[in-house]
């Protein structure tokens, strides 16, 4: 059950319990992970065959670091296990998808004179080889194939490895398959968890070894690419879904209502707030909210992640958009009447839904923005998945004699504090050498 509560009311310890939210185990997967992980190094093929072997031997054959690796055949007859309208839905999205993030890539090269003769500027390239981690256990998200994926296409990257999970046949999930061939995958290995994530980021069972691994997964997953960060890049420690809404008397309850459940029924870990200026709003939702959990298709879940939740009231909307700043949440929906006029306020949120017709699985699936954002509050240092994080952007400069003339002193003074003589004499040798004759 929930019930509606008063934002200025609240305990500290319960305003606290809200801005936490949901905790994971992280920690307590960590020592495990980093064990697999060294023994992956150690000994790959044994490590995997230690884990793998049994299920490959009872979907039929011994262990082969081959059958990791997705056939042609495994596509063919994962195209006919779908329907044609869940195809058409992912050609769709992927439209979109590709369209946002292809607009976001900017200048390839770009420079200025910042003074006489001082010429300095950044260039842009891809990354050669980028890892995908789609998740395949509670659920399967095709869409998290294409939402990470595409933007490394519309980057630019060469390789895209995919790592999914194998269910008990040793067969990737059909849907998962289909939406890694719309978005252009170059190999899919069927794999998971922390073996995955080593596989990629070492470069062992058959894989090839990336520069980047981005996708989420279960905490053994999040764990993993912790432990790896250094050897590759990662996108961030994703953690469960949340979503936060900001609403006035002009929302629906209806809409809000299943807007509300829609988060909560990712994970028994996810969170939703509702932090509205009508109280009457407030009540309507919180009984149509409770009316509806005990026959929603995964109340179980939700019955969980309800203890993440909460439906707060405030006489200012001022005061929501502050307590929204402090939560940071991964998804922001704000149903007031101009909600442009409001988009000012926004400080930290990983990405925004603004109005009554913009809910929030409409960037799960289909307007184009990505849905791999930051948890758990990170949204206020963390962008979410985009080109971006699949560009190295390098810097260059170029000086005249007269230019390196001009800052020669900054750089012998600095040098020479730092003790670091060498450096100095970078640039005075220079300024010393006599003109050479023609």
């Amino acid at each position: 059950m929930i019930k509606v509560e008063q934002l200025s009311s609240l305990s500290s310890p319960r305003r606290q319990a809200i801005l936490k939210r949901s905790s994971d185990n992280l920690r307590e997967n960590m020592d495990r992970t980093i064990e697999i992980l060294a023994a992956l190094k150690k000994d790959p093929e044994k490590e995997l065959a230690r884990e793998y072997g049994p299920a490959m031997k009872k979907a039929g054959g011994k262990f082969d670091l081959k059958r990791f690796l997705v056939s042609e055949a495994e596509f063919e007859q994962a195209v006919g296990q779908i329907n044609s309208s869940l195809i058409d839905a992912l050609g769709l999205a992927y439209f979109n998808i590709y369209a946002f993030h292809k607009a976001q890539l900017g200048e390839a090269i770009s420079s200025a004179e910042f003074s006489e003769g001082l010429l300095a500027g950044r260039f842009v390239r891809p990354i050669s080889k980028a890892g995908v981690y789609v998740p395949g256990g509670r659920a399967s998200y095709p869409s998290s194939a294409l939402m990470n994926i595409v933007p490394a296409k519309a980057a630019g990257v060469k390789t895209i490895v995919v790592a999914t999970p194998p269910g008990e046949d040793f067969c990737a999930r059909p849907e998962i398959l289909v939406a890694c061939r719309i978005a252009n995958a170059t190999q899919i290995f069927k794999l998971g968890g922390a073996w995955a994530i080593g596989c990629l980021a070492y470069g062992l069972g058959g894989l090839p070894k990336v520069d980047k691994i981005v996708g989420p997964g279960s905490s053994w997953v999040t764990a993993a690419k912790l432990a790896v960060f250094g050897e590759v890049d990662i996108d961030q420690p994703a953690g469960p879904s949340e979503g936060f809404i900001i609403a006035d008397d002009s929302a629906d309850p209806t809409h809000l209502t299943w807007d509300f459940l829609s988060q909560l029924e990712h994970d028994p870990q996810a969170a939703a707030v509702l932090v509205t200026t009508s109280e009457k709003l407030a009540k309507e939702v919180a009984r149509m909210v409770n009316q509806e959990v005990p026959q929603a298709d995964r109340a179980d879940i939700i019955e969980k992640s309800l203890a993440n939740a909460a439906i707060l009231t405030t006489p200012s909307l001022q005061e929501a958009f502050d307590f929204a700043n402090e939560y940071a949440p991964e998804h922001l929906q704000v149903v007031v009447k101009r909600p442009m006029a409001h988009l000012g306020k926004i400080e930290n949120a990983g990405s925004v839904f603004l109005g009554p017709w913009s809910p929030i699985p409409a960037g799960d699936y289909a307007s184009g923005t990505n849905h791999v954002l930051p948890t758990g509050g990170s949204a206020r240092a963390f962008s979410g998945l985009s080109t971006d994080s699949f560009l190295k952007k390098t810097t260059f400069q170029q000086l005249t004699k007269k230019a390196l003339k001009d800052i020669s002193w900054t750089i012998t003074t600095l040098a020479q504090a730092e003790g670091l003589p060498a450096h100095a004499k970078t640039a005075t040798v220079r300024l010393a050498e006599k003109p050479k004759k023609k």
